[in-house]
């Protein structure tokens, strides 16, 4: 029983306190056709910790909802990347 609240006060104080939903457009201006939108959102929603992502062919941009406990906007951008269509942030 003893192990058991030792592991149980440990895995509490191991889950980041700070860890909160965030949201990022990225632009992605290599989308050149109506089915590239498929792949990007495909990219971003295979990233753990990834909620939304709402990809708009005629803006170029995604915009991502994530946990960022689980990720960050390098690994979303990364992600675009590898997929063929590499993305910023947007500002």
């Amino acid at each position: 029983m003893k192990k058991m609240l030792t592991a149980l006060a440990l895995a509490v104080v191991a889950i980041p306190v700070w860890a909160a939903t965030q949201s990022v457009t990225l632009s992605v201006p290599g989308m050149t056709c109506a089915a590239c939108p498929i792949t990007v959102k495909h990219a971003l929603s295979k990233v753990a910790g990834v909620g939304k992502a709402d990809v708009r062919f005629e803006r170029r941009e995604a915009i991502v909802t994530f946990d960022d406990g689980k990720t960050s906007v390098q690994a979303l951008t990364r992600a675009t990347a590898d997929a063929g269509y590499p993305s910023s942030v947007k500002h």
